[in-house]
């Protein structure tokens, strides 16, 4: 008999989610940057092992939203924690239980039936001393009745093997949703248009906050060199953003059009050109017709 199950990882923005789907999956799914709300769709990792296929959940940080995208990411959040059949709530000690950790927890089932939820406290290789971790853990039972309590670092590879033999035991017998060598649901054009914004947000640090956006217009092979064209716009809600990614005499989106050409080849395993546009689209974090070109509809 197989196991086979949904595996929600969900917590307040920049716990580390994305992190932690990439190490349990030893593949990168998900992008990854040091601001919150990099993650802005439930992204699904598959990892099939000889009897077993768990589909780990990476959803956006669970926050008050600001505007209509914050809306939508807090409902695909929130649909994430419901359909699970584990949850993995990650925090971590320098704000575990603060308002926002108790708002998620308040959002989990009081009545659990076969579904298990699993506190992780990520990023304990920060915490200098360890014995704060423990009132910290005898704390969390007074918030809700976890299944366990697990400390771990995302980047320490036992530590991420410990968690997933947690979860792999935890799962309920079924058969396997999907093929054994598919490892996202995501297509190769939403792939694509993550790894270009992931490298916008880490180049410009913090010069351009969470009003980029990237869509992938056309993607064209050529028929007598047989390389793939990729024309993609990104988008943002001030000139002045426009210019940053620019940057002077164009060095810095060329820069970014570089990187992610690197990596964007690494996925698809060929040679592409890529050519990058950027546009200016006021408030469109606000506006429902450009949400849905983007792919960011409800």
């Amino acid at each position: 008999m197989t196991r086979s199950g949904f595996v929600s990882i969900s917590g307040q923005p920049n716990v580390g989610k994305s992190t932690l789907l990439n190490a349990l999956m030893n593949e990168k799914v998900a992008i990854v940057s040091d601001k919150p709300e990099t993650t802005r769709d439930n992204i699904q990792g598959i990892l099939t092992l000889e009897d077993c296929q768990i589909i780990f959940v990476d959803n956006p940080g669970i926050h008050k939203p600001h505007d209509l995208l914050g809306r939508i990411m807090l409902t695909k959040a929130e649909s994430s924690l419901l359909e699970a059949d584990i949850v993995l709530l990650l925090t971590e000690q320098r704000f575990a239980f603060n308002k926002e950790d108790k708002r998620i927890i308040s959002l989990l089932p009081r009545e659990k039936g076969d579904k298990k939820v699993f506190l992780v406290i990520n990023k304990v290789d920060r915490v200098k001393d360890k014995k704060v971790l423990l009132p910290l853990m005898a704390e969390a039972q007074k918030h809700y009745p976890f299944d366990e309590i697990i400390p771990i670092s995302a980047l320490n590879q036992r530590d991420v093997a410990r968690l997933l033999d947690v979860v792999r035991s935890n799962l309920p017998e079924g058969p396997f949703f999907y093929p054994e060598d598919q490892l996202t649901d995501k297509s190769e054009r939403f792939m694509i248009q993550e790894i270009i914004r992931e490298k916008v947000l880490i180049e410009t640090y913090e010069e351009i906050p969470h009003a980029v956006a990237v869509s992938v217009d056309d993607l064209r092979e050529d028929e007598k060199s047989g390389l793939l064209h990729i024309y993609a716009t990104i988008m943002v809600e001030r000139t002045s953003q426009k210019s940053i990614i620019i940057g002077k005499n164009g060095k810095m989106i060329k820069q970014i059009g570089q990187l992610a050409r690197m990596e964007i080849e690494r996925l698809l395993e060929r040679h592409i050109y890529l050519e990058l546009w950027v546009k200016v689209y006021e408030k469109w974090k606000k506006d429902p017709e450009a949400l849905r070109e983007l792919g960011y509809s409800e």
